[in-house]
């Protein structure tokens, strides 16, 4: 076809590529990282004609160490409340780029006339990477080998090493999602499988922490409903005697340990917005399985505390026994407000009364809650922190979501991607000890009310916007990751890199440096929006390392 007309632009990886808008972003072509990094560019590309079977060739000493995947498109009918800030990309409803599906090597790509699409490389530099420059070549050819178009990035590989992760991350891992969603029998053999591809997904992304349902999470459950049941713990009751059994504990801890997760994150002993009733809890009474307890259950009354004075002592026991006490975590009630303070007081004392040398950590905003001494580890929402902040709060986590939509770092379709990375530099100025989201694989409308589809409905059911309730979506095999996901842990190895630059010249060197070319010191809600800045920010970060690397 002599009339073809192809296109392709070498980007950065904090570009969203719109099929129906111009390009304007200029080219990228050449970056650093450093070894124990993941690193990723974008090439989008466009015809005039409709192409079918375009092969995307990579020739590089890297190349084995790289992959390739195409940016899918999804719908958002609700991309963000109407009393946005200016820091969007659009507000109006319509495809965003955001799922990365691997290119199948016969099927190739497929170029859609006029539409600016885009392939997404990512190169995993491992311990022994030479440094220096490395050259790729990204070249598309059709399927008989006659060449569209070729690209060129550079890569250079700083002589260092990215020190290990040491924030605490958990973005909450929802195992009732995946048996609804592939028709698995709770915990069955295929179930399992399925849990460990996801849990091996969230740690390859910085998640050392997984939710651990000891009980059905009574997270997003509408009052009077309930989510499938997903319950690790075994219950025998015998009149007002219950026996526990730990087995399908055990063996998630065991998957834990072989995927790399450090820390357990006990799910909450109260339900949410209140810690006014108990989870769902299943047990065997005269040899049938029974609820016991649920939102019938005063969460204060003697059934329920009477349950607890049983099953966290022997809980306890089981943490000591397998050497557990340093990697656990515990919840009352997520997300308690002020008019809940004294149904969440009541339910923070049992829960100290029996695990007083445990971390708790609960997600909520008011800095009551904390100075009356009800939550040892507050995790207050990043546009919530200067209270906490202010007077002084050690150990301090923080998190985001669907409220966190002015001024702060969040990762909503319509955000730029620069604002979703840039928390990685925040966390680091202020020293936040842990990150807390809740929306790993949510694929349930709001209240958890009916399953939905989340390759078309992405903003569980017209209730937050955008980019909120998953990073990832069911793939036949397994996960399939996205630009957010991506993105994300992009600024947790920002994060790492500052950490490491500190190791070298110091803390006020390392802020310094970061903070050398703003107008005003960088802060939760004030920092540049922009890409290039946090791009530059980088290069000039790994410039700093090499150079102190090799004076050294």
């Amino acid at each position: 076809m002599s009339d073809i007309r192809f296109e392709s632009r070498c980007l950065s990886s904090l570009v969203k590529v719109f099929a129906d808008r111009e390009l304007t972003d200029a080219p990228t072509i050449k970056a650093s990282a450093m070894r124990n990094e993941t690193f990723s560019f974008q090439v989008a590309f466009r015809a005039n004609h409709l192409l079918k079977e375009v092969r995307v060739r990579i020739e590089s000493d890297l190349s084995e160490a790289m992959s390739v995947r195409t940016v899918g498109l999804v719908p958002s009918e609700m991309p963000i409340y109407a009393d946005h800030d200016s820091s969007i990309l659009r507000a109006e409803p319509g495809l965003f780029p955001d799922p990365l599906y691997p290119v199948d090597d016969r099927e190739g790509v497929t170029v859609l006339p006029g539409q600016w699409r885009a392939i997404w490389l990512t190169a995993e530099i491992r311990d022994q990477a030479q440094a220096g420059i490395h050259r790729i070549q990204i070249r598309f050819e059709t399927a008989a080998g006659e060449i569209l178009s070729e690209q060129y990035f550079e890569l250079e590989i700083v002589p260092a090493t990215l020190p290990k992760q040491r924030l605490i991350h958990t973005e909450w891992f929802h195992a009732d999602c995946l048996a609804v969603h592939y028709g698995y029998k709770v915990f069955s053999e295929e179930h399992w499988d399925m849990i460990d591809r996801y849990v091996r997904t969230a740690a390859q992304h910085g998640m050392n922490m997984l939710l651990t349902p000891l009980f059905t999470p009574p997270l997003d459950t509408e009052v009077g409903g309930e989510r499938p049941t997903v319950q690790l713990v075994d219950v025998v009751k015998t009149g007002e005697i219950y026996r526990f059994g730990f087995d399908r504990l055990t063996r998630w801890v065991e998957m834990c340990d072989r995927r790399g997760i450090e820390y357990l994150e006990m799910s909450h002993f109260f339900t949410q917005w209140g810690a006014k009733h108990a989870p769902k809890i299943i047990a065997e009474v005269d040899g049938e399985n029974r609820q016991i307890f649920g939102w019938e259950t005063d969460a204060g009354g003697e059934a329920y505390r009477g349950f607890l004075s049983q099953f966290l002592p022997a809980l306890k026991d089981y943490i000591n026994l397998h050497g557990l006490e340093r990697r656990c975590y515990f919840h009352v009630s997520d997300e308690p407000n002020l008019n809940s303070l004294e149904s969440y007081k009541r339910a923070s004392r049992i829960v100290n009364e029996h695990l007083p040398q445990f971390p708790i950590i609960d997600a909520l905003s008011d800095y009551d809650f904390y100075e009356q001494g009800l939550v040892k580890n507050p995790i207050p929402a990043n546009d919530h922190l200067t209270a906490f902040m202010d007077n002084g709060v050690e150990n301090l986590w923080t998190y985001y979501c669907c409220g966190q939509y002015k001024k702060v770092s969040n990762r909503f379709f319509c955000f730029p991607s620069a604002r979703n990375r840039i928390i990685g530099m925040q966390l680091y100025k202020f020293d936040i000890a842990g990150f807390l989201h809740w929306g790993y694989n949510f694929w349930f409308s709001q209240l958890s009310r009916k399953v939905i589809d989340p390759y078309r409905v992405t903003d569980a059911g017209h209730a937050f916007p955008s980019g909120d309730a998953f990073l990832v979506y069911p793939g036949e095999k397994g996960p399939i990751e996205s630009i957010r996901l991506e993105v994300f842990y992009e600024a947790l190895q920002d994060l790492r890199a500052l950490q490491l630059l500190e190791s070298l010249i110091g803390k006020e060197k390392t802020l310094e440096l970061l903070e050398e070319d703003l107008p005003q010191p960088l802060t939760f809600t004030e920092y540049p929006d922009d890409s290039e800045w946090l791009l530059s920010k980088r290069e000039r970060i790994n410039r700093t390392i090499s150079e102190h690397v090799r004076l050294g």
